[in-house]
This record gives structure tokens, C-alpha cells and sequence, in this order.
């Protein structure tokens, strides 16, 4: 056991490391942008769009029970990154964890991972910007949208973070707002208090439901809900720039994940109830044709489909806003350990990564302009590889927090010391590195299920598998890195 002064002098050592960040970057990020931000961070397309999808695929009570498991597996998620994010507020989150816990390679690999993942995601919600706006402006060019959407997102990102904060903060709260309105429309159509007639619960047993295509079908929803939630980890990205992040983490998380849960557990459920899963618009990707459209326009709200289109533009703006947050600061600090060039960790007097801003937005749009481009064969690969990306940075997550508090304990350390303590070590990010480890391996299993394999369909979903890989033991055999033994684990601030 360490004695008393070792134990001051490591927190002292911590609280000048932690005003020294305070330095860099500007704690401006309040409580309540922390919680929008992690909220807002998951209700986007996922809901707005790929919920009917998912009725549609397994009925509604294999879309809500899909949903439900990896809610769970997230929240446990959530739960480790928020006591190491607590304990240790750093923009580089996981990355950083990693590199202190587990292995410097594997910090390194997971910092680029994330950066790649956002910088493509910025990528794809300017392709859908463009596709958003022709629903009003059909003959306006795509490149005039797309850079009009880009050059106000890397402005709310270039002013400052509290700007950022800000419009976050205002975006998620019109996401917000909308799903509860959806939730409470929708339950009033189904007791008959809104409406022509009460629909009840005759739409939630039709033909095989609530459970359609068996096992095999809630699989693939796995990956859609896998893909709807994140964005979550933001949280932990955003605590190096948050005040007080001791309290407001471990609000955050206690405040926002039921929210999430229930709404879209919710929606889902009123989507289910009201239209029945075999209904074919369910499966169309079109903003005109949304679940959620087609409830308002049933309730009889006129313009429901221009309205849900503002929403879903709303909900694109803010995915690519804290995609260029998340990945710059990302990009920052990784330039800021050795592990990227180093004019990237320069910051300006606002204290905002500049280098790595316009770097990550130059890398955005040429992954954008990669779409006009070989029928966009390129742009479908690096959103590919993109999508896999998340998943990754899950399992880091699950992996350091284990290792976090195996050290914590290995060195004697007081768990009081800790301002937040996950509820489920160590089940929490043992399941959820299991299930996330499960969704990954099955992204695409059908491409094993016929008499030969799909190599080009097993290629082009597992691609972000071995880039990955890459980037881990090519760090790992150039600088001869290895994994640090529990005792000699970095557990300062």
C-alpha cells in the first residue's frame, strides 16, 4: 500500500497536470452543453430515418429488444468512460487512457481510428446535406450546399468552443423537443384522443410480429443500433474542455442515458403501433417517407414532411459539427503526444487546435469529393471502413477502463479518489466489450452463408478491421512498444 504523502504528492502531481491543460485549452463547456452534447449526439438519422427500417426488418418488438441490448452495452460503456474521464479530463479520452493503461500502440491506433471515423463521418453529412436541400431546391447544384454547410461548420468549431457549445447545445434541444412532441402526437392517435379512430395494439402483433425474421434479422439491427448510438463517447472527448468535469461527467451520464433509452425505446414503440411493420415505406431511406412523417402526416399536422426535413437537416448539422469537434481535438492531441506531426497541436489565443481544424476539414472534403467521382466507389469504401471505426473505439474503451481500475487497485490507491465510480465493474466492460466484440465479427455474416463466400462483400465490410490492425502493430513493431505492466501504469492527471 502507498503511504499518505505518496498518495498527496500523486494528486498534487495531478492537479498541476490538470492546470496546465486548463491552459491549453478553455474550459468553457458548462454542465448543461455536456449533457445536450451527449445527448444530442445520438439522436440523429438513426432515429429519424433507420428506426423504420428496423420495424420493418424485425417487427417492433425485435427492433425494441435490439435497441434495448446494445442501450445497455452503451450505457456501460458510458459508465467506464465516465470514471476515467472524471478522474482523468483529457481531450484525447481513450486514446490517451490507452496509451497511460494499456499500450502505447493501441493509443496510437485508436486516436487515428477516431480521427478517421469522424473525419469521413464530416464526409458523409455534407452528402447529405445536399440531398436534405434538393427536397426544397431540386435544381440547385450539390457543391453550393455542401460548401455553404461546411464553412458554417468549421466556422461554430473556429470561434471557439464555447461557440461550439452553444450550437450544440441549441441544435440537440430541437432534436429533443421534436422526439417528445412525436412521442406524445403518437400516444394520443393510439387511444383514440387525436385522430379519426384509436389504433390500439392491433398493428404490434400483425402477421409474425412482434418478432419477425427470427434471430438472424435482430443481428443486423444490432448494427443499426450500434451505428444510431454512437456519438456517446463524445462525452469523454468533451471533458477536457468542460468546467468542473468531476461533477458534470457523472451528471451527464446519469441525466442522459435513460433519456436516450426511452426515447428511442419510445419512438420506436409508437412507430410500431402505428404502422404496421410490413408497410414498405418503413424500409425507404427518403426523408418524405419517415416514420416519423408519415405519423405527423396520419395525425393529420400539415407540411409534416418539410418540418421532419428541417429536423433531419438540424440532426446533420450537429452530427457534423461534433465530428469536426471531436476529430480535431482528437487530431490535437495525439500531434500533442509525438504521435502526429507537430504543428497539428498548435492552439490559437482562443484556445482552439487551428492546424487540426483545417487539416481534418481538408480531409472531409476531399472524402466528400471522392462521391463525384468512379460512381462514388471510393466514397462507399471509405464509409466502409468509417463505420467500423466506432466500434473499435468501443471496444478501446471497454478495454482501458478495465485496465484503469486493475491499476488503480494494483497500486494501492484509494478508490475514494475516484470522483465518479462505475456501478458494474468489472461485468460492465467485460459485457460490453463481449457484445460490442459480437457486433463487429457478424457486421456482415451473410457473406459466409452461401455455397461460397462474398469476398467482395466480406472485403468491403471488414476493411476498417485490418487498417486498423495497420496502424496498431506497425506502431507496435516500429517503436517496440509493450504492454505496461499494472504497476507501472500512468495514473496521474
Amino acid at each position: 500500500m502507498q503511504t499518505a504523502r505518496s498518495l498527496e504528492e500523486q494528486v498534487y502531481s495531478g492537479e498541476q497536470s490538470l492546470e496546465k491543460e486548463t491552459t491549453e485549452l478553455k474550459r468553457s463547456l458548462k454542465s448543461r452543453h455536456l449533457t445536450m452534447i451527449s445527448l444530442g449526439g445520438t439522436i440523429g438519422t438513426g432515429l429519424f430515418l433507420a428506426s423504420g427500417g428496423a420495424i420493418h426488418s424485425a417487427g417492433p418488438g425485435g427492433a425494441i429488444l435490439s435497441y434495448l441490448i446494445i442501450g445497455v452495452m452503451v450505457y456501460f460503456l458510458m459508465q467506464s468512460l465516465a470514471e476515467m474521464g472524471a478522474y482523468m479530463p483529457v481531450a484525447g479520452s481513450f486514446s490517451t487512457y490507452a496509451t497511460k493503461f494499456v499500450d502505447p500502440a493501441l493509443g496510437f491506433a485508436l486516436g487515428w481510428n477516431y480521427w478517421y471515423n469522424w473525419a469521413i463521418t464530416i464526409a458523409a453529412e455534407l452528402a447529405a446535406v445536399t440531398m436534405i436541400m434538393k427536397f426544397w431546391f431540386p435544381n440547385t447544384p450539390s457543391l453550393i450546399w455542401s460548401s455553404l454547410f461546411l464553412v458554417m461548420m468549421f466556422l461554430l468549431n473556429y470561434l471557439s468552443v464555447k461557440g461550439f457549445g452553444e450550437a450544440e447545445y441549441w441544435f440537440s434541444l430541437i432534436k429533443v423537443v421534436t422526439v417528445i412532441i412525436f412521442i406524445i402526437t403518437g400516444t394520443l392517435m393510439i387511444f383514440g384522443i387525436m385522430g379519426d379512430h384509436a389504433v390500439g395494439f392491433k398493428n404490434f402483433t400483425i402477421g409474425d410480429a412482434p418478432f419477425h425474421g427470427g434471430f438472424m434479422a435482430m443481428l443486423g439491427i444490432f448494427m443499426a443500433a450500434g451505428f444510431s448510438f454512437q456519438g456517446t463517447e463524445l462525452l469523454g472527448v468533451a471533458a477536457g474542455e468542460t468546467e468542473d468535469p468531476g461533477k458534470a461527467i457523472p451528471l451527464a451520464v446519469k441525466t442522459v442515458f435513460w433519456r436516450i433509452l426511452l426515447f428511442y425505446v419510445l419512438a420506436i414503440l409508437v412507430i410500431g403501433l402505428l404502422i404496421p411493420f410490413t408497410n414498405g415505406n418503413l424500409a425507404n431511406g427518403d426523408v418524405s417517407v419517415s416514420p416519423f412523417t408519415l405519423v405527423f402526416q396520419k395525425a393529420g399536422i400539415a407540411f409534416a414532411a418539410s418540418v421532419m426535413n428541417a429536423v433531419i437537416l438540424t440532426a446533420v448539422l450537429s452530427a457534423g459539427n461534433s465530428g469536426m469537434y471531436a476529430s480535431t481535438r482528437m487530431l490535437w492531441d495525439l500531434a500533442r503526444q509525438g504521435k502526429a506531426p507537430k504543428f497539428l497541436g498548435k492552439l490559437n489565443k482562443k484556445g482552439v487546435p487551428v492546424n487540426a481544424l483545417i487539416a481534418t476539414t481538408l480531409v472531409g472534403t476531399l472524402a466528400f469529393l471522392a462521391s463525384f467521382f468512379g460512381d462514388g466507389t471510393v466514397y462507399v469504401w471509405l464509409l466502409n471502413a468509417s463505420g467500423m471505426s466506432g466500434f473499435i473505439a468501443w471496444l478501446g474503451i471497454a478495454i482501458c477502463h478495465y485496465r484503469f481500475r486493475r491499476a488503480f487497485v494494483a497500486q494501492g490507491l484509494d478508490m475514494n479518489l475516484l470522483p465518479f465510480k462505475s456501478k458494474f465493474f468489472p461485468f460492465g466492460p467485460i459485457f460490453a466489450f463481449l457484445v460490442c466484440g459480437f457486433v463487429v465479427l457478424g457486421q456482415n455474416y451473410s457473406a459466409f452463408m452461401g455455397d461460397k463466400i462474398d469476398w467482395n462483400g466480406v472485403l468491403v465490410s471488414y476493411i476498417g478491421l485490418p487498417l486498423f490492425l495497420i496502424l496498431w502493430l506497425g506502431y507496435k513493431f516500429t517503436k517496440k512498444t509493450k504492454l505496461i505492466p499494472l504497476k507501472k501504469c500512468d495514473l496521474t492527471n
